[in-house]
């Protein structure tokens, strides 16, 4: 199925999407208050903001009313959901055929097997087990060599020999993971009726391993709402390739889709490819994660050569 040019009123709503943007910046901005001293009347008022907030945070996890693809299902078939593209394209540079001109998002079973996705878990988890954040979330990019430490990133291919980076992943791995990057590439090509050679591959590509321990820095806080394309600026399409499943590797955790008639989820499954145009028509976050580790591999593609990057290769 390919992407039609047309709005969906159901999904969309600038002013109800503009203050889930709000939201989520009072949250990420609630992290940083110190106490102030002040008035009677300021701490009063401190307090209800507190008490607001924590409020947001209950029905953050609370709120999905909608569940697009179930952990359950196997899709046989693309499930595609068009919405109307938000005007994030008009403020940037257009590359005919790439850009955008139909905005969706939708979740494929049949990219990626499911004993590909868990050979790709093991290469996440051979790379981490060098490192590790010290909160609940932590990346590996095969790309930049980014790896989780402590509380920073240090180079794994530099924080490692060579014939010790060889020992932890094989040249099969490597032309695994391009040969994965590349189907879903070209599945979000054909889905949104665009030229595959036009679309490159974008920076942060990346795995991450999510936990339900505490966050530690910034970093760490993967839950906030966001918009790829404002955050990333180069995304003009993002996919996701799940590496663990909901409800049996781990608890929360799910994809949600913040719309302004209400949320929209997708349920993690191992092998399950969930993409969508990385514009403010996509506002999501990922719903913390409560018990047991989320693997998945985030896969970015931009329209804009100048931001392209190359697929890894084993030093």
């Amino acid at each position: 199925m390919v992407i039609q040019r047309r709005g969906n009123p159901k999904v969309n709503g600038a002013s109800a999407i503009e203050k889930k943007i709000k939201r989520g910046n009072a949250q990420r901005q609630a992290s940083g208050w110190k106490r102030t001293a002040g008035s009677l009347l300021w701490c009063a008022a401190l307090v209800c903001v507190l008490l607001t907030l924590g409020w947001w945070y209950f029905t953050l996890d609370n709120d999905v009313t909608e569940t697009l693809v179930s952990r359950r299902e196997v899709l046989q078939q693309p499930k595609v959901f068009p919405v109307q593209c938000s005007e994030d394209y008009e403020n940037h540079k257009r590359f005919p055929g790439c850009t955008p001109q139909s905005c969706g998002r939708a979740v494929t079973d049949t990219v990626v097997t499911k004993e590909e996705a868990l050979t790709l878990r093991q290469l996440a988890e051979r790379g981490l087990s060098l490192g590790g954040s010290e909160g609940g979330a932590s990346i590996l990019d095969l790309h930049s060599g980014a790896l989780s430490m402590g509380k920073q990133f240090v180079n794994i291919y530099k924080y490692s020999s060579g014939d010790k980076i060889k020992d932890i992943f094989s040249k099969e791995d490597f032309d695994l993971y391009r040969d994965v990057r590349s189907r879903i590439q070209r599945r979000i090509a054909e889905t949104f009726g665009v030229d595959s050679s036009h679309m490159y591959l974008t920076k942060p590509t990346f795995f991450s391993r999510i936990n339900s321990t505490e966050a530690k820095t910034a970093h760490d806080e993967y839950w906030h709402p966001h918009i790829d394309k404002v955050t990333y600026g180069s995304f003009d399409y993002t996919s996701l390739l799940y590496l663990s499943d909901y409800g049996s590797d781990f608890g929360g955790g799910r994809f949600i889709f913040m719309d302004a008639s209400g949320n929209r989820t997708v349920e993690p499954r191992a092998g399950r490819v969930s993409f969508f145009s990385s514009g403010s028509e996509n506002l999501h976050r990922v719903e913390k994660v409560t018990w047991g580790t989320r693997y998945a591999i985030t896969v970015s593609f931009t329209c804009d050569p100048d931001h392209a990057i190359d697929d890894p290769t084993l030093p």
